[in-house]
């Protein structure tokens, strides 16, 4: 582990180097987005943030653009690559493994999101027309031939709907073009410090088919070198118990089960495979009518763990049990666009189809509870981890888990002419996501008594089907009351219908009548078959007056309704079939903006706008379901060009309040639980600015954000929030900062280009910083989990271009800083081995590329 000190002189360098930037010029809230529109003119950035092609200075948001030009200049390639550069983005990495990501904006953050049963996103992310946002983690769509990657900041619920509360992502494809054949094919060899060897291959044609038809195909493979080391341990659990003066046990020895890791010891354990590609044909019907079909497939294959364990070294972990996940998605879209008389009109519609498979070592969990329960003897003597002839077994746990993510959405909408005085859009969207779930927490050689009913060797059992559903119509207009002053109205009317159905938990061991012993691994009559529908309608056991379990279903068990479980526990039963459980709602959200723009270099603008995120169902019905939560957001803002273009200086300041937030966590059994928490107030301001003289850029951007809870938050609902019930303690005081999101977030890049011949070389240095944050709103779990250390980092290129070719050498993560994206534990008492997912470490390396 590295020391204090030098971790500080590193944060300093970063600090140092940002500053110096700053001193040359402030941030730029949008670089280089590259249409045929502004090719006439390098300073003009067209956006399509609002549903139309505008000038990125006369978008009264806040809205920060990274164009090709921009993201070829970074070598971004993936989510974590631009989210780096973009100031008001911040991600939890679920056990860090690409795809796994849960992503932020503007501090709307209480942790704990990405459950595949839990709270939708708060973030919006949209792949052109078409919204990829999905639940369990983001989709993290290869970035390369792409036009920009636009970071709309604050609530977007007007134009982008539900997931869109705190902000929405948009990545948007550069289109077939029938001007011509060309292409491009590039490619990178590098070698991390501490790691191994990555390579990327990536290559685009764009090919005419007539005058008015052209074909664009891309496609991509690329090796992320791994650098995180699984090396050699043991762990030892419980065996003997040790007995009180009464005969009862009252502790254990550490003479039981001993298991080692020495089939899984790898040096550069974690590595990633990306490969796919994406297709785009463009046919102009006529001059007014164009059809752009598009498809796209990616399939990301990972290997070994992205969160090391500092308890065992620096990138080290001891892990048991094979580790890998399997994410491969395809995308079918179409948009059409054309007009109606001088009407634009546009149809956008979708289907994504998303399976992942993965294997997760648990054996946190075994060691967990064993410590746990050491004073009655361990698992081992506790809850019964046995073989089919009743010998104590190996208690560590292997998770695999399957989902099979769908979304299906259309969206219609018109815009009335741009240039006229009164101008309106609005349409209507419809979206249908589901997700069938699978989680099986297999020990090896337990026995069937133990087991899932008919599932023997597997302790807990996740089996269920998730529809969300959302209906909208939304609309915006606007009027200029004078050349200079124009006032926006919006709105969005929506309805939501979620669902939940299936298997969750522990088996039962039938006996005669469900109640013979052992039990099974946890003795739970709360969670898994203990609590199934039976013929009668009833749950097979429930709580009597007295607190007591008692059996109260009389017949069979009714059959399940998602194939794979043993039966339902997951729904509500109706004239004797069993039917989701569901979250039923409708509302609006709204936004007022008005806007001054005395020239056509300076703008500022004033908004109030409204977000939201629907209700749902937590699985265990003693928890009830969770209700919808509100952002509304107070901004002010200003956008200029300055001395001739060469300048830009824009900037936000804002005050968020979010209502009730959705709030989830891993409760009893380290099962996910999503309350509605208190009030949070979140206030801040994004600044962003860019210079460009004759040789030098100088791109500098920051956010800083101020997320404090307005009220206690406690164990469970209370609408005083004073969490006096001795079974509902205090979490967090009111005060308290909000988790993940730091204070301070910035990135800056300097560019120096200098003729040689026919081309150019450069160089550049791009940094960036972010300050310390909380890993989770709970006080004591934060704590035993370990904060959020702030960091920096610098990278540094040079390299030379030239009409046909390129070429260039860099480093990134120059000092090796260890910047903590995110930190994470196994289960909600695995906190004695809490897990940090680095930056990777140093990286040297050597990009080439070719045009024709």
């Amino acid at each position: 582990m590295r020391g204090h000190t030098k971790i500080n002189r590193r944060t300093q360098l970063a600090k140092v180097l940002m500053l110096a930037g700053a001193a040359v010029s402030f941030p730029a809230m949008a670089q280089e987005a590259q249409t045929d529109a502004a090719e006439s003119d390098p300073n003009v950035i067209i956006v399509t943030a609002q549903k139309r092609s505008e000038n990125l200075q006369n978008v009264p948001i806040s809205i920060q653009a990274l164009g090709t030009q921009k993201l070829e200049q970074l070598g971004v390639a993936s989510f974590t690559d631009y989210a780096q550069q973009l100031p008001s983005v911040t991600f939890q990495a679920l056990g860090g493994t690409p795809g796994t990501n849960v992503v932020y904006m503007r501090g709307v953050a209480s942790g704990g999101d990405g459950n595949h049963s839990g709270s939708l996103p708060s973030v919006g992310v949209y792949l052109d027309e078409q919204p990829v946002t999905t639940i369990g983690g983001n989709l993290d769509v290869h970035v390369y031939d792409i036009a920009r990657i636009e970071s709309l900041s604050g609530p977007q619920g007007t134009l982008y709907g539900a997931s869109s509360e705190a902000g929405t992502i948009r990545i948007i494809t550069n289109k077939p073009d029938t001007s011509g054949f060309y292409g491009s094919v590039d490619g990178e060899v590098n070698t991390v410090h501490k790691g191994g060897q990555g390579y990327k291959l990536e290559g685009m044609i764009n090919a005419p088919l007539s005058s008015n038809a052209a074909l664009r195909v891309v496609g991509w493979y690329q090796r992320d070198a791994g650098f995180i080391d699984n090396v050699p341990g043991t762990r030892t659990f419980c065996g003997t118990p040790t007995f009180d003066d009464e005969d009862n046990i009252n502790g254990c020895i550490k003479d039981g089960v001993s298991v080692n890791n020495a089939a899984f010891v790898k040096k550069d354990y974690n590595y990633t495979d990306i490969y796919g590609g994406r297709a785009a044909l463009k046919v102009d019907l006529d001059e007014n009518w164009t059809v752009t079909p598009q498809f796209m497939y990616q399939e990301t294959k990972s290997r070994g763990s992205y969160g090391y364990d500092p308890s065992v070294g620096d990138l080290q972990v001891q892990h048991f049990f094979p580790e890998f996940r399997n994410d491969k998605f395809w995308q079918a879209a179409l948009t059409i666009e054309g007009k109606f008389g001088n009407w634009d009109v546009t149809y956008a519609g979708a289907y994504l189809d998303r399976k992942t498979f993965q294997s997760s070592d648990y054996t946190d969990y075994s060691e967990a509870y064993d410590s746990l329960y050491e004073s009655v003897g361990g698992l081992a003597n506790y809850f019964y981890y046995q073989d089919s002839l009743g010998n104590t077994i190996d208690p560590r746990q292997n998770v695999i888990g399957t989902d099979h993510f769908k979304k299906f959405s259309q969206e219609f909408r018109v815009a009335s002419p741009s240039t006229e005085a009164f101008r309106f859009v609005g349409g209507l969207f419809y979206q249908y996501q589901s997700n069938l779930i699978h989680q099986d927490y297999k020990i090896n050689n337990l026995g069937p008594l133990v087991s899932v009913n008919g599932f023997p060797g597997t302790l807990w059992l996740t089996q269920q089907k998730r529809v969300d559903k959302d209906y909208a119509m939304f609309g915006e207009f606007s009027l200029d009351l004078s050349p200079t002053v124009t006032l926006t109205a919006g709105g969005r009317a929506f309805i939501y219908d979620n669902s939940l159905i299936g298997f969750f938990g522990f088996g039962r061991n039938p006996g005669s009548d469900f109640n013979d012993t052992p039990f099974n691994g946890a003795g739970s009559f709360a969670t898994g078959v203990g609590s199934c529908f039976t013929s009668n309608g009833e749950r097979l056991f429930t709580k009597d007056e007295n607190g007591d379990w008692q059996r109260t279903g009389s017949g069979t068990l009714l059959p399940a309704v998602v194939a794979g479980s043993p039966c339902n526990n997951l729904g509500r039963v109706i004239n004797g079939e069993v039917k989701p459980v569901r979250a039923i709602g409708s509302g609006g959200t709204y936004r007022f903006n008005a806007t001054w723009k005395p020239n056509s270099d300076v703008l500022a603008y004033a908004t109030v706008s409204r977000g939201f995120r629907p209700g749902g169902i937590n699985r265990r019905g003693d928890f009830g379901a969770y209700q919808p939560d509100y952002l509304t957001n107070y901004e002010l803002g200003f956008k200029t060009t300055l001395a001739n273009g060469l300048l830009r200086l824009n900037g936000a300041v804002y005050q968020q309040d979010w209502k009730n937030f959705q709030f989830s966590y891993l409760g009893p059994n380290s099962f996910t639980i999503i309350t509605n928490g208190p009030n949070a107030r979140i206030r801040g301001f994004d600044l962003d600015a860019a210079i460009s003289l004759d040789r030098l850029s100088i791109n500098l951007s920051g956010a800083y954000t101020d997320a404090k809870i307005r009220n206690n938050l406690c164990a469970a609902i209370d609408p005083t929030f004073t969490c006096s019930d001795p079974d509902n303690s205090l979490q967090a005081p009111a005060g308290t900062r909000l988790p993940i999101t730091p204070q301070w977030k910035m990135s800056g890049t300097a560019r120096y280009t200098v003729p040689m011949g026919e081309g150019k070389v450069y160089g550049q240095v791009n940094a960036t910083y972010q300050s310390s944050a909380s890993s989770d709103l709970r006080v004591d779990f934060a704590a035993a989990q370990g904060r959020l250390e702030g960091f920096g980092q610098v990278n540094l290129a040079i390299g030379g271009e030239w009409s046909s070719y390129s070429i260039e050498a860099f480093v990134r993560n120059l000092t090796d800083e260890r910047g903590q994206l995110s930190r994470f534990v196994q289960c909600g008492a695995c906190t004695q081995r809490p897990y940090i997912v680095p930056t990777t470490p140093r990286m040297f390396g050597l990009r080439a590329g070719a045009k024709f």
